[in-house]
């Protein structure tokens, strides 16, 4: 159960990740970053949890499918600029740590870097993953979410370490 600070905490959270966070995930020479404003967590196997949501469209996906492990770093300063770059270009055609000017620094407990920054800091190894199966999605969300048909994959990560940078 989730007692005081914590649940504060996890409320501002996913308050903050509503308005975008970063999603870093490196595999072999891949690395990128992308803009996530959906998340989830919970108590899964017996572990903490962080679930993040990517559709195959996306660069990060050819890298986050080989990765064994990602990063999420929840911004504790104004960094909407950057989450906007981040959320509507595609690494795949531009480098958006050089064009926004974004740092990272070795994860403590993975591989994937964090962005440095003033920030909450989630370090994540992928324990599970299911591409969704829209059989099961209600066409409500159906409708709104995926016109396109571009499904996201579910990624389960085991938070391995959460802190804050400055």
């Amino acid at each position: 159960m989730i007692h005081g600070d914590e649940a504060g905490v996890a409320e501002d959270t996913l308050n903050r990740i509503k308005k975008g966070a970063f999603l870093t995930v490196k595999s072999g020479n891949g690395v990128n970053t992308m803009t996530i404003g959906w998340a989830a967590f919970g108590f899964v196997w017996n572990k903490p949890v962080m679930m993040v949501a990517v559709r195959s469209s996306r660069h990060t996906f050819g890298i986050i499918e080989t990765a064994r492990d990602f990063t999420v770093t929840v911004p504790l300063e104004d960094l909407r600029k950057e989450l906007a770059f981040c959320g509507s270009q595609s690494g795949r055609d531009v480098d958006k740590f050089k064009a926004c000017s974004l740092e990272t620094i070795s994860g403590r407990q993975v591989g994937s870097p964090v962005i440095k920054t003033r920030g909450r800091q989630y370090e994540c190894a992928i324990i599970y993953k299911t591409p969704m199966d829209p059989v099961h999605l209600d066409r409500q969300y159906e409708s709104s979410f995926y016109p396109q048909k571009d499904y996201h994959t579910l990624y389960f990560g085991e938070i391995l370490a959460c802190y804050e940078t400055e």
